[in-house]
């Protein structure tokens, strides 16, 4: 496996008038979507939809390691209308639709013709919450806001019209976070609700922050 560069080497692009920065392609172009996948930990997931902007904090992932990975959508070189992002040079946004309702996020990772992407989990809500509660016609902010890979899209307003997009905006960017939100320990366990991947099902693929005490 490829060696790969360390969080300072990342190249990030300074976006104008704002301390923030936006994540930029080689981050994605890396070769090993596990360390990418733990890399997204802390970052701020951003969206502007119908000039509405929302931000979250990622504090959970899972990595999805292309054909030769039994969980993955790509598992074999499956290339279809729909998995077609996946196969795109990494840095843009692969979602699918889970059980006919939830639109899941995923970031499309490494070259051409490669496969990777990591599956968004959860997050926490930073910027656009009452667009958010909106969205997910919630009342107030509470644990289940963005507990899930449905929920967070849904906050977010990504859905399937969005797969294939850009990652470096205007709709859909990932900006790096505050040092203290990427420092926090990180849980890795198995995927979840991936049973019929076999053996697969078993590799330390999710990623999670631990809460904050």
């Amino acid at each position: 496996m490829c060696r790969i560069k360390p969080a300072e080497d990342i190249v990030v692009a300074r976006l104008m008038n704002d301390v923030s920065q936006i994540l930029s392609r080689d981050f994605y172009l890396r070769d090993d979507v596990v360390e990418i996948a733990r890399g997204l930990l802390g970052m701020h997931l951003c969206t502007r939809i119908n000039n509405r902007l929302t931000k979250v904090l990622i504090t959970e992932t899972e990595a999805y390691a292309g054909v030769a990975d039994k969980g993955s959508h790509a598992y074999g070189e499956r290339r279809t209308k729909r998995t077609e992002p996946m196969f795109a040079e990494g840095g843009v946004a692969y979602v699918y639709l889970c059980y006919g309702i939830h639109h899941l996020f995923n970031v499309v990772t490494n070259i051409d013709g490669t496969p990777h992407a990591v599956l968004v989990r959860a997050g926490d809500p930073l910027e656009g919450v009452d667009v958010m509660l909106e969205r997910r016609k919630r009342p107030a902010v509470d644990a289940k806001l963005l507990a899930g890979p449905g929920t967070v899209a849904q906050a977010l307003g990504i859905t399937t019209t969005h797969s294939g997009l850009e990652l470096t905006g205007p709709a859909i960017w990932i900006e790096s976070g505050a040092p203290d939100e990427i420092a926090r320990e990180i849980i890795a366990g198995p995927r979840i609700g991936i049973d019929y991947a076999e053996e697969d099902a078993l590799l330390p693929y999710r990623f999670r922050l631990r809460s904050p005490v």
